[in-house]
């Protein structure tokens, strides 16, 4: 039975750990916090995952929490004007439903089951040095913790890393009481709201530790107003201060928000990070190799809501990678082709994300406005975010998008 170490219990490391647990492979995982402290802990992200990430964990069996969280039917895109009135009002409708689960509740559940199943959980801050020494006694050792000295082993890839500093300052709060937007108060959507040279406020129905919550996440451009948050550590301040600036840039969100609070002491966080792609392979002092996992070797800025999907995706690969081994040794050579396997969808993430992190060219304006009334783009954009290779045919070139829309607009006419 072949020995594995994953070091980092988010998304990526648990799947990962539990897939490879139920195909009989012989799992350690190691985390620097305990279920019940991560249960009780901060909120840590503001997921949203679509079809084919909510497969992957259907295929598992780790859809725990499928019927509870709320049912994602579409994807929303409203513009501000000049004067804070929206120009642009859509929604497009997903093909599979999509959902978000808080990962306080996910990570906490996940991490119970895979010691419940006879896994090796281990609760200890992992360094460089520890790595080291459990090289020699594991056939593969894999980091999917993307915070920290362990990062620090993968260096940043600059021909995949076109930033090398943060686009956006974040802001969330996980708040109850938020009322419905009355544009399609029988379904619930996320809802992107753009602010032209600003930022973004994204709005994303979830289940928390205590229920049915909404998530109000903020995006700013660094500088600008909404790059308010660094200084507020009281989680009341920041939500008031959430507020005050929707009633500024996105009134109409403001208008079912005037009775939230927050879902708990811990339902709030602000931080900032440059988008950034690394070398997968890290390389231990004493000459051993470990392979990067997850936002280890792909972290984007959650503009696009891509990154519990990509964890879950580099963990599906990751893991046919694997099993399709056998028994031959996890050498320098399968981790990078590993990687590149995964690569393959990834890299058309990475691209949208950082195109949207850029003021959008006038083509892609054209694009938002048509889906307000051509029904079929709204639908396709809205797909794009569980297809993200899509876009390459109707998004990026300008001669396609003008194609695209002539065919709809052909279609309807």
């Amino acid at each position: 039975m072949r020995k594995i170490l994953i070091v980092g219990a988010g998304q990526s490391g648990l799947q990962l750990a539990l897939g490879l647990q139920s195909n009989g492979y012989e799992v350690t995982l190691m985390s620097n916090r305990t279920a019940d402290e991560i249960r009780s802990g901060r909120v840590m992200s503001t997921q949203c995952m679509f079809h084919t990430a909510l497969q992957h964990e259907r295929d598992l069996q780790l859809n725990f929490w499928e019927s509870q969280a709320p049912r994602i039917e579409g994807v929303g895109v409203s513009v501000a004007g000049p004067d804070s009135s929206r120009v642009i009002d859509w929604v497009g409708k997903l093909d599979g439903i999509a959902q978000s689960v808080d990962q306080r509740v996910k990570m906490a559940g996940w991490m119970e089951t895979f010691a419940q199943r006879g896994g090796q959980l281990v609760i200890h801050g992992a360094a460089v040095s520890d790595l080291d020494y459990f090289s020699r006694t594991y056939d593969l050792v894999m980091v999917s913790a993307g915070k920290g000295e362990l990062v620090s082993m993968f260096g940043r890839d600059a021909s995949r890393s076109p930033y090398d500093a943060p686009q956006r300052a974040l802001a969330v709060a996980y708040v109850h009481g938020l009322g419905p937007r009355p544009e399609h108060p029988d379904f619930d959507a996320v809802r992107c709201n753009l602010v032209p040279g600003v930022g973004e406020l994204f709005v994303m129905p979830t289940l928390t530790t205590s229920g049915r919550a909404d998530i109000l996440f903020w995006e700013g451009v660094p500088g600008g107003p909404l790059d308010a948050f660094q200084s507020i550590k009281d989680p009341s301040e920041h939500l008031a201060k959430t507020l005050e600036l929707m009633e500024t840039y996105t009134p109409w969100e403001y208008a079912r928000a005037t009775k939230v609070e927050l879902t708990d002491a811990n339902a709030t966080l602000a931080g900032r990070y440059a988008p950034t792609v690394r070398q997968p392979v890290g390389r231990l002092p004493g000459g051993g190799l470990v392979l990067g996992v997850g936002d280890v070797v792909v972290a984007n800025d959650p503009i696009t809501g891509q990154g519990s999907n990509t964890a879950s995706k580099c963990a599906h690969s990751y893991l046919h990678s694997i099993l399709a081994h056998g028994d031959r040794p996890f050498d320098e050579e399968w981790m990078e082709a590993t990687f590149e396997h995964h690569w393959e969808n990834t890299q058309h993430v990475v691209k949208w994300t950082n195109a949207m992190l850029a003021p959008p060219p006038e083509h892609v304006l054209n694009l938002i406005g048509a889906a307000g009334r051509l029904q079929p783009a709204a639908d396709r954009f809205a797909n794009g975010f569980n297809d993200p290779a899509d876009f390459e045919n109707f998004f990026y070139e300008p001669e396609k998008t003008n194609a695209y829309l002539a065919e709809i607009s052909g279609a309807q006419g």
